[in-house]
């Protein structure tokens, strides 16, 4: 029995190393993870300082003449917008993803003065550089605050605005959640592991629910975090948590005067620094059953698609249902 039980411990041993063997490294600007089109690279001269935007340009089979503007969250990429990308071209669009800089195969400056202004001023260049007029604009996540920012900004471009699972429908370091400095977040970040992102985007992200094809997107952004950039990663995602916790932007949804489309999945709970708020506030924190129909009351020309259980990443976790209803609201009225 002595020997079977070695050999079968010998045997489990033998089988996980390869797995830990093999576990993602990529560098700061995700060498070596592939997208699932060709990566462009913008040019941007910017805070005195020349970088890069990379982005995917995918035209349609068949073109409508419109063009969709995906703008990404904090934890995602251009590539994560891959089944919204198929589906859009599908229904007709070309499908403008960038990396915004600080971000995935975007540069990652020492120092930059983050803001979502400065990043919607860098996308709207690449759209001039394009040659593209107006745009239908989709963000998710901070995405999804960005893509206010840009509508904001521009709202003789912004044809309409698709919001998905937005943070920032409530302000939170009003509401009573701390401030963490940059060097705090930068520390916080430094921890980031395959295992801690895991958890969190099955929590918060899938439901509870997941499957194997997310793995992939945990891959991607732990990748950056096991190779000799992970400093330069770490910097650049504590400056951007920094901008997202204090420029809030649902005190201006009053002004957006374009239609606006939000989709929501009620199971996502995400609150940015919601892990040191006071014991008793945390519970009142990301709340999107609630926090969607508030924001489309505050907005003058929105509507609401919600979807009851599904989580943070509705277009990943169930892309044909979550698509079905994007190109139906989409169509010509």
């Amino acid at each position: 029995m002595k020997l079977v039980q070695i050999s079968l411990l010998l045997g489990l041993v033998s089988a996980a190393l390869p797995a830990a063997a093999t576990a993602a490294v990529y560098g700061p600007r995700l060498e070596g993870f592939d997208y699932p089109y060709p990566v462009q690279q913008f040019g941007v001269n910017s805070q005195q300082q020349q970088l890069e935007m990379a982005y995917l340009d995918v035209p349609a089979a068949k073109p409508n003449g419109k063009v969709a503007l995906l703008l990404h969250g904090k934890n995602f990429c251009a590539a994560t917008w891959q089944g919204s990308i198929e589906a859009l071209t599908a229904a007709g669009y070309r499908v403008i993803a960038p990396d915004q800089i600080g971000f995935c195969k975007s540069s990652k400056p020492k120092q930059y003065q983050f803001s979502f202004q400065q990043l919607a001023v860098n996308t709207k260049a690449l759209l001039d550089k394009l040659n593209i007029k107006q745009v239908t604009v989709m963000g998710h996540s901070m995405g999804g605050m960005l893509a206010t920012r840009f509508a904001l900004l521009y709202p003789n471009e912004t044809e309409q605005l698709v919001l998905v699972n937005p943070i920032g429908l409530e302000d939170w370091k009003a509401l009573g959640v701390p401030y963490r400095t940059v060097d705090q977040w930068y520390q916080r970040e430094l921890n980031t592991s395959a295992a801690g992102i895991k958890q969190y985007q099955l929590s918060t992200y899938y439901a509870g629910k997941w499957r194997p094809e997310f793995d992939r997107w945990v891959e991607m952004q732990a990748g950056m975090y096991n190779g000799e950039g992970k400093e330069q990663v770490a910097w650049n995602s504590a400056l951007t948590a920094e901008m997202i916790f204090t420029q809030p932007v649902l005190y201006e949804f009053g002004q957006l005067k374009m239609p606006v489309l939000l989709m929501i999945g009620e199971l996502d709970n995400t609150a940015i620094a919601k892990d040191i708020a006071p014991a008793e506030l945390k519970p009142k924190l990301g709340n999107y059953a609630t926090l969607g129909p508030a924001a489309v009351k505050a907005m003058p020309n929105a509507s609401l698609i919600t979807f009851a259980d599904l989580g943070h990443s509705p277009h990943i976790q169930h892309p044909e249902r979550f698509h079905q209803q994007l190109i139906k609201q989409l169509q010509p009225k």
